[in-house]
């Protein structure tokens, strides 16, 4: 059957028009677009199922049943499972003539066999599926493009009304019916440690849109220009009151007004408002073709990027719509709840007196979980359900260090969390009084315990820790922060003032590591099939080998007069690292030449992250000044386990023998050679694990600054020649892991871990 798809797209938008105007609950708005669907498509079943508590979805409306209740709220699937579940994990509509000979159907209703032709098209709201809308008929049919499009645009307004507070308070109350309402203790990741206790701050930026259909366009497209040139007013403004002068911070707050002021953006908003949507609808509309354009592409920097775009639109929309919340929040102590977040949006609250943020949606390279580390802020992301269910004013405690999120917690735990701010702070004066003692163990062992440095705040640990340097320097942080490649000038600056703040002590820069889970934005990456063991690290940069020149000009440059020590990450033969030495070696040259200033001596070593390279280590150790062992990657690659992957996170351990035995042989034959070697994995950090490796034979560790003072108390209670015996006992055992047995250990010789 033929359709006049603009005449039938108009009644459908007209329909849909008259229903949101109407002041009826939400689901009863519900049901009215489902029948209006169903009665303009000339369908049989129109049904609307909703997402709850980011596990499953469950029949909310449907129409062209004799009694519908029978299956509202009877009916339900998990993400994933059958067509409809398909359609909500891979947000991407799907159509049959007959769906019975989809391979993901599942029939949940023998009545369903008298439906097969099926379309299913996922409701889209910042980034997440919210909800699923069906259509189905008695007779084969398959749905045509236009037919899908009508559905594609009605889908938007009935995410409007899943997104607004009429249907957040309904689902709230249907899940508390249930029992399942505000669970004491919910568990997520987390993106920065800590401990804080708070009254809860719902942020609620992204309202459902009031109207979707433009009366005036002229008037408002100005509406627009004006709305957009007071935000970006009021950005910089809040910058400026924030005194934000940390660089790093900065830059990320910099690349958000990047695409806060692109005009490519402001004109597809505004291309939309002249084919009928409102300002506030069209910005939406944009963000979610931005989002199903971007979201396919397998760059994790890159979708990244992404949730900063949801906020700037989330930011716009307030001010076009006129909700922006400036509102004084009275109390000291604030948890922020939110869905999402964008850099920005901190600016929004008193940095003093956020004491934790709670994220439904995020990864550790987001911008807001970079800023809000920068200002030792607890986060904890990924906490399903927690903004549906909590409310504003509610007491919460986060324990960034767990990634628990406590609810209403009762007198007992408050203490306990006010106990822990105190014993933060005691451990903060106990570490200021250990700066100033040696780092040697109890037999007189001395040991060289470095920082991992990333952004600039890390550097904040260096007279806090009174470290021996820093074991390794991740120079990708600048490049991912920039939204263009940093020319060698800016490198070079970068690199001196970390030369000038770290002084005399060792300083381990690390060649550019991008690739894999690390992407750059203004790089054209194409998707891999294992990107942890494909195209990433010195691989790229030996193939792109000016970025590699480049960068080792801006280390020569950054070094004048000093030490300058490299190491190159991810090499796999002896061949790579001669190729990569060689660079240097003749920029050195060149610069010599030009007379430039140079470093007073160059140290070229090994980043020890890839198990082939263990079977070179006779050759090897002639070639290089240093070797780190990146114990991350090492152990990944040689347990072929996907670090990343929850399921098994608990299957292997790096204390077990044949790791240890591994790491054994390499110091081995380092410390024969004379060959500094070091470890600046996670192994470092952990005082358990550390204890290990002094051990094994390892003196020089490198960790993150905020678990130095911990490995430093563990290294002066240990007793060097004790732990070796000890160690070389347990190197022989075919457990799974010697972790219990170490930790017995240090508890009966009084070690501090």
């Amino acid at each position: 059957m033929q359709f006049d798809t603009a005449n039938l797209t108009r009644k459908i938008l007209k329909s849909l028009k008259e229903i949101m105007v109407e002041n009826v609950s939400s689901t009863r708005r519900l049901k009215q677009i489902v029948d209006s669907l169903r009665d303009h498509l000339q369908a049989d079943l129109c049904s609307c199922y909703v997402a709850l508590d980011d596990d499953y979805l469950e029949l909310f409306a449907i129409s062209g049943l004799p009694n519908p209740e029978d299956a509202i709220h009877k009916v339900s699937l998990r993400y994933g499972e059958g067509v409809i579940g398909d359609a909500a994990i891979s947000k991407k509509p799907i159509s049959a003539a007959n769906i019975f000979n989809h391979p993901k159907y599942v029939i949940k209703n023998e009545d369903e066999k008298i439906y097969p032709s099926m379309v299913v098209i996922p409701l889209i709201r910042a980034n997440r599926t919210i909800g699923v809308i069906t259509l189905r008929k008695k007779v084969e049919y398959e749905f045509s493009e236009a037919e899908v499009e009508i559905l594609d645009t009605a889908a938007m307004v009935i995410a409007e009304v899943l997104s607004s507070d009429d249907m957040h308070d309904y689902k709230r109350k249907l899940i508390s019916e249930r029992g399942n309402a505000d669970k004491n203790n919910r568990k997520g990741s987390s993106l920065s440690n800590g401990y804080g206790i708070g009254t809860a701050i719902v942020h609620r930026r992204s309202q459902p849109i009031k109207n979707i259909f433009v009366e005036d366009k002229q008037k408002e497209i100005e509406k627009l220009s004006k709305s957009h040139k007071i935000m970006i007013e009021d950005l910089d403004r809040k910058i400026i009151d924030n005194n934000i002068t940390d660089k790093e911070q900065l830059e990320i707050l910099e690349a958000y007004k990047m695409l806060a002021t692109d005009k490519g953006w402001l004109r597809k908003i505004a291309d939309n408002i002249r084919s009928g949507l409102t300002a506030e609808a069209s910005a939406e509309r944009v963000y979610e073709d931005m989002w199903a354009r971007l979201s396919v592409i397998k760059d994790t920097y890159l979708k990244e990027r992404l949730h900063d775009l949801r906020d700037i639109t989330d930011r716009l929309r307030s001010y076009l719509s006129g909700d922006v919340i400036d509102e004084k929040i009275e109390e000291e102590d604030i948890i922020i709840i939110a869905k999402t977040m964008g850099p920005a949006d901190l600016m929004d609250y008193d940095y003093n007196k956020i004491r934790g943020l709670v994220i439904e949606e995020g990864t550790p390279t987001m911008h807001v979980a970079i800023v809000a580390k920068a200002l030792n802020i607890p986060v904890v992301a990924k906490v399903k359900g927690i903004f549906e269910t909590i409310k504003n004013k509610t007491l919460v405690a986060i324990d960034g260090n767990e990634a628990l999120i406590h609810i209403n917690p009762d007198a007992q735990l408050q203490k306990t969390f006010k106990k822990r701010r105190e014993e933060k702070i005691e451990e903060a004066k106990k570490l200021e009084e250990l700066k100033e003692l040696p780092i040697i163990t109890k037999d007189e062992v001395d040991v060289n315990l470095y920082i991992n440095v990333g952004l600039s705040f890390d550097l904040d640990y260096i007279p806090i820790t009174n470290c021996d340097g820093i074991g390794l320097y991740r120079t990708e942080i600048p490049f991912m922060a920039s939204n263009e490649m940093p020319s060698v000038d800016e490198q070079t600056t970068y690199y001196k003032e970390l030369m000038d703040a770290v002084g005399d002590r060792r300083v381990v820069f690390r060649s550019l590591d991008v690739g894999s889970d690390k992407l750059l934005p203004y790089w054209n990456y194409k998707g891999e099939e294992n990107p942890a063991i494909g195209w990433r690290s010195i691989r790229i940069t030996l193939d792109r080998r000016a970025i590699l020149r480049k960068q080792i000009r801006a280390f020569l440059r950054g070094a004048e007069g000093k030490v300058l020590n490299v190491m190159f990450p991810m090499i796999s033969t002896i061949s790579e690292f001669d190729d990569a030495k060689e660079t240097l070696l003749l920029e050195l040259e060149k610069e010599a030449k030009k007379g430039n200033p140079v470093p007073r001596d160059v140290k070229i070593g090994v980043m020890m992250e890839v198990p082939s390279l263990v079977f070179q280590l006779d050759e090897l150790v002639n070639k290089v000044d240093f070797v780190s062992i990146g114990t991350n990657d090492m152990a990944q690659f040689v347990f072929a386990c996907d670090r990343g992957n929850p399921k098994l996170t608990n299957r292997y351990d790096v204390l077990s023998a044949p790791f240890l035995n591994m790491l054994q042989l390499v110091v081995s034959k380092c410390n024969k050679a004379g060959v500094h070697c070091s470890v600046c994995g996670e192994m470092g950090g952990n005082p358990i694990e550390a204890l290990a490796l002094l051990g094994l034979g390892f003196r020089h560790l490198s960790m993150s600054g905020s678990s130095f003072g911990k490995v430093k108390k563990m290294v002066r209670s240990a007793n060097i020649e004790e732990i070796t015996d000890y160690m070389n006992d347990l190197l022989k055992s075919s457990r799974k892991s010697i972790r219990p047995q170490l930790i017995s250990y240090a508890h009966d010789h009084a070690i501090e871990i």
